[in-house]
């Protein structure tokens, strides 16, 4: 099972540019990392895409945005 950090997953929001809903975001990150893939971070694993976007909202990652929301980089943890 192919195992991505979350950091992977808010460098590719920062990449596109574009503000996400929930369900955009759930959707872009299965066309990017596929159906299998299971995302960890600093403090959780084994997470779905899906309860990786819960997550992130969770601990505040997103910042809101006119359509929906995008990240920042400097809510990127660096370890």
């Amino acid at each position: 099972m192919n195992e991505i950090h979350g950091h992977e997953v808010l460098e590719m929001m920062l990449s596109s540019g574009k503000a996400y809903t929930r369900e955009t975001l759930a959707q872009d990150i299965l066309a990017r990392f596929g159906a299998e893939a299971r995302f960890h971070t600093c403090s959780a694993a084994g997470m779905t895409a899906q309860q990786l976007v819960e997550f992130l909202e969770a601990r505040g990652k997103f910042v809101p945005q006119a359509g929906g929301f995008q990240t920042s980089a400097d809510l990127i943890c660096r370890h």
